[in-house]
């Protein structure tokens, strides 16, 4: 008798550190599960990642009876550059993220296919892509880099600024040092049109622009309102070369440790705030546009896409051969 119940404790023991099921689902039933989240961005408070980012952490605590709370971090306060914020999330001392996909092609190259220049043709475009099986099939990819991507937000379309002269055409950025993100593709696509594209992290970027060591950047237009790139930077050119969309992730690890239904709520609600998120730039854009003229930027839009669509043609074919071009054309051809 005692050699079973030995025995017994023994396999009990076994099953709930290898699984953690039973544990998690009593606690699940009970409504005993706790967690304290935090989430990084590298954008100001005043961004829209971060505004989302607030609208998801009120419906988690209201939806878990406050026992899952998220504390959001801008700013970069818990890392100044992509890699180490998405770094973290890996390794799971940062709980969840919410950023540019950019970045995240040096963990899993499947998300570079949404680099490819001139892929969108607009917002209603992308909508159609990211909400549909392309995009889940991304949004899923991710678990082999280890991130459990719950949704796609928004950054938006990128435009380029710089300290230097106006750019209309592809011809006018020869030569400007342009800082990008650390990805291949958008160094690539600078490098097709004469520029010289400058890999840097975001946390560096307004002091390399004050000091001049870089001519410009290229952002979304919420990016370069709330990082106050009109103080620094003169002209800013609409050029909409790349849709940048954001993901929000959760570490897997931090994933994997909470029961089904704080799972499935989380999706959930990652996925309602994805529209709010995507409508807030929206609405701004225009708005935060004409305050950047106001502020003193000489605002071009006047520009000349298929001329920069034909600069960067040559990326655009490497990206064919790269992700296939059965993949990329089931993009351009969504309805």
């Amino acid at each position: 008798m005692i050699k079973r119940l030995g025995i017994l404790g023994l396999a009990c023991f076994v099953l709930l550190n290898l699984s953690g099921c039973i544990g998690s689902s009593d606690k699940a039933e009970k409504g005993e599960f706790k967690a304290q989240l935090k989430l990084a961005s590298l954008t100001p408070a005043s961004h829209t990642y971060n505004q989302g980012a607030a609208k998801f952490a009120d419906l988690v605590k209201e939806r878990s009876n406050g026992r899952i709370q998220v504390t959001v971090y801008p700013d970069g306060q818990l890392g100044k550059g992509e890699r180490e914020l998405l770094e973290a999330v890996q390794q799971g001392t940062i709980d969840v993220y919410v950023g540019s996909t950019g970045p995240i092609g040096g963990f899993n190259p499947d998300i570079g296919i949404l680099d490819i220049p001139f892929l969108f043709n607009d917002y209603g475009h992308v909508d159609k892509v990211l909400d549909g099986p392309v995009g889940q099939q991304l949004l899923d990819d991710l678990e082999k880099a280890q991130f459990k991507a719950l949704a796609f937000w928004e950054n938006g379309f990128r435009n380029l600024t710089n300290s230097r002269r106006a750019v209309r055409v592809p011809a006018d950025a020869k030569g400007l040092k342009i800082r990008t993100m650390e990805n291949k593709m958008h160094m690539a696509a600078w490098q097709a049109v004469g520029a010289n594209p400058v890999p840097m992290a975001w946390g560096e970027v307004y002091m390399a622009l004050q000091q001049k060591t870089i001519d410009g950047q290229e952002n979304p237009v919420a990016v370069i309102h709330s990082a106050k790139i009109y103080e620094v930077q003169k002209y800013l050119s609409l050029t909409q070369h790349v849709y940048s969309p954001a993901v929000l992730i959760v570490s897997l690890k931090k994933w994997q440790s909470m029961p089904k239904q704080d799972q499935e709520m989380l999706l959930k609600t990652a996925r309602e705030v994805a529209q709010v998120q995507r409508k807030l730039g929206r609405d701004m854009e225009e708005k935060q546009i004409a305050e950047l003229s106001d502020k003193g930027m000489k605002v071009e839009r006047n520009i000349d896409k298929a001329a920069w669509r034909r600069a960067m043609q040559p990326v655009i074919t490497q990206a064919a051969g790269q992700f296939g071009k059965e993949k990329i054309d089931a993009i351009l051809g969504t309805k």
